[in-house]
């Protein structure tokens, strides 16, 4: 698949673009390790959600699934942040591998991470392999999806994730499906699931769980992001703060 690949920078951000304007990933050339687009900092809301990074390394997540590469933001993330966690990554475009590894400091690949090059629906369609937390952040030169917003993708999904499984995909919340996609996430997993509310970039990020419930306190996410926040940089504080503004946490309490 021959994907067109543009690179530009503004203001100390480096940023990817699939032959048009619309951005398709960002690295803050000084912090090549953190998350600069809102959408993808929320994506690992699923630290607060689990056990894991904020309090004990050594528990959440083991096994990591990342479908669309993009310029590679959640993989070093994950890579850097999580040293318990092994990463896989599927890009169906060596392109954009290309463009990671020369422009975004794509991490090696070794025990811990390694990139699959294919389609990320039939990959998960075609393994039987189980994952802690499945990322999903693909999309084409034209905001399309594609077969990673399909209902029989979802199920997919759902029926890889581990007794403590999260699944985070971004969709484009201005898009005339995007109330579509959330019902087919819903549905997918048993109504488990809980769309953000909506980042300034117009994406919302959805959650998906399975196995083990999540139950979590206001008060308590907010405390577990500022132990993220000190472990990783990493600030969920926003995001609860519009959980807490749109409604979605009925008595305060975030059930998953």
């Amino acid at each position: 698949m021959t994907t067109p690949i543009d690179i530009s920078e503004a203001a100390g951000v480096r940023y990817l673009h699939f032959g048009s304007d619309w951005i398709q990933g960002a690295m803050r050339i000084r912090k090549p390790n953190a998350l600069e687009l809102a959408y993808t900092r929320e994506m690992m809301a699923g630290l607060l959600l689990r056990d894991g990074l904020a309090e004990d390394a050594g528990q959440w997540p083991k096994k990591v699934l990342i479908i669309g590469l993009g310029a590679a933001s959640l993989a070093k993330f994950v890579h850097h942040n999580c040293p318990q966690a092994r990463v896989k990554v599927v890009e169906i475009a060596p392109s954009v591998i290309a463009a990671a590894r020369q422009f975004f400091k794509l991490p090696e690949q070794d025990a811990r991470f390694s990139i699959h090059v294919g389609c990320g629906a039939q990959y998960v369609m075609e393994n039987d392999h189980y994952y802690d937390y499945i990322l999903v952040d693909g999309y084409d030169r034209n905001a399309r999806a594609g077969a990673l917003d399909t209902l029989p993708f979802y199920q997919a999904l759902h029926s890889r994730l581990s007794a403590r499984g999260l699944m985070a995909v971004n969709l484009f919340g201005r898009s005339r499906g995007y109330k579509a996609s959330v019902e087919r996430v819903l549905k997918a997993f048993d109504g488990r699931a809980l769309a953000f509310p909506s980042c300034d970039s117009g994406n919302v990020v959805a959650f998906g769980a399975a196995g083990e419930a999540v139950e979590r306190a206001l008060s308590e996410l907010r405390e577990r992001a500022r132990a993220l926040k000190l472990a990783s940089g990493l600030d969920l504080g926003p995001t609860i703060a519009r959980l807490e503004q749109s409604g979605s946490v009925p008595g305060g309490v975030l059930h998953l």
